[in-house]
């Protein structure tokens, strides 16, 4: 059996019909295309989070109120009010806490700022100088929030890039410019270096204040939202968790920590948890995109069962002159391959390029998966052979004398 015969007269017998041919490609190019595409868009976004995640500081751990129990009951997540600034002063100050390098106590909550001339409804952060070190804020001019401005509860603010974008105008200084919140007039003292983001999450979509004034004049609360603190070192972040998480027990009297109204996260916890999302819904897209190249299959064997009808008297002269079964089954099955293979590759290029194209458009990252691209050609070649295999298989079994009769 000479396959490249085999071969050079299925690629003449696809192209008596060029149509119909790239008809079968076309629906192997955008599963293929459509499963790379997506693979790589689920690992865009995931690597972008995990950028995100990690430039609001190395060795970070972060304190938030869990929801408070009454009478064994759970309350509504968010609703402990328990972190308190003497919580964050007694973690500074402990003996019982070796591990820890900075704190810093936080309060935050969206609200309107407005100027004269626009207004924008941004995250308002009530923080110390310690919130510079531990979320590596750079200033790009001006300065950041003093101890002189938290004693003296000054109506100071220091002004992320897109706020400053927004409320003032693309390239303006907003050094010295006045906004107001709540009723509140504060004075621009700096402006951070851009660290990139979106949404709900743009960690440029920020205005920071000092906390006393964000607590006692702005919010009017007590309590923190938060409580940031630095570990001495990466192996030292689980001594940090548990030191701090028995100090704060012990301070609200606690004795289960499952009654707990506190939680303690570090970085590693939230890239697990942002992996694990952006990775259940990359499979979830390439499951959807997956159909498609079932469709591809069905369509390719469609053609073959067609091909099959028209090419029936060849056959019948083929085995009468003493092609045997398998020759005819490695016919078809190798035009079937041919076809899903072609789809593959022009799949494989369509797919890249869609990719590379999202991250200029969006100005994301470029991430290819290898796997993908030879998973691509597994499954290429998987479905010429499952879906070419039925149309061949029913060539063979055509008798010669009814093949000839056939009109």
């Amino acid at each position: 059996m000479d396959y490249y015969e085999i071969a050079s007269e299925a690629i003449n017998t696809l192209r008596v019909n060029k149509l119909r041919t790239s008809l079968a490609v076309l629906g192997i190019v955008i599963g293929i295309g459509s499963v790379i595409a997506l693979v790589s868009l689920g690992q865009a976004s995931q690597k972008a989070i995990e950028s995100q995640i990690q430039s609001l500081g190395s060795n970070l751990l972060t304190i938030s109120p869990s929801a408070q129990r009454s009478g064994g009951v759970q309350g509504a997540p968010g609703s402990s009010t328990t972190l308190t600034n003497a919580d964050a002063e007694s973690i500074a100050n402990s003996d019982q806490i070796t591990v820890i390098k900075t704190v810093s106590p936080e309060y935050s909550g969206r609200s309107q700022i407005t100027t004269s001339q626009a207004n924008s409804n941004t995250n308002v952060i009530g923080s110390t100088p310690a919130y510079m070190e531990v979320h590596k804020i750079e200033i790009a001019t001006g300065s950041f929030i003093s101890e002189t401005d938290l004693k003296a509860m000054s109506k100071v603010a220091v002004i992320g890039p897109t706020t400053a974008a927004t409320l003032f105008g693309e390239g303006v200084d907003p050094i010295g410019q006045t906004v107001r919140i709540n009723g509140n007039v504060f004075t621009i003292i700096g402006l951070t270096v851009s660290k990139g983001g979106t949404g709900f999450q743009n960690q440029d979509d920020v205005l920071y204040v000092p906390l006393t004034t964000a607590q006692k004049q702005l919010f009017g609360k007590s309590h923190l939202t938060s409580i940031a603190i630095t570990a001495t070192s990466e192996d030292a972040m689980t001594q940090a968790q548990n030191e701090v998480g028995y100090l704060l027990l012990e301070r609200h009297k606690l004795n289960d920590p499952s009654e707990a109204d506190f939680s303690i996260f570090s970085q590693q916890d939230i890239l697990n948890t942002a992996s694990s999302v952006t990775g259940t819904f990359t499979t979830l897209l390439s499951g959807v995109a997956a159909i498609s190249l079932l469709v591809g299959g069905i369509g390719i064997m469609n053609i073959m069962l067609v091909t099959v009808t028209e090419r029936t008297r060849e056959i019948g002269l083929r085995k009468a002159l003493g092609a045997k079964k398998k020759d005819i089954i490695t016919q078809f099955l190798v035009e079937s391959v041919i076809l899903t293979f072609s789809g593959g590759a022009f799949g494989i290029l369509l797919g890249i390029g869609a990719s590379y194209l999202y991250s200029v458009i969006t100005h994301s990252a470029f991430v290819i998966s290898p796997t993908s691209i030879i998973l691509a050609f597994v499954v290429s070649a998987t479905i010429g052979v499952i879906f070419g295999w039925y149309p061949a298989r029913q060539a063979a079994n055509l008798q010669p004398i009814e093949a000839l009769r056939y009109e």
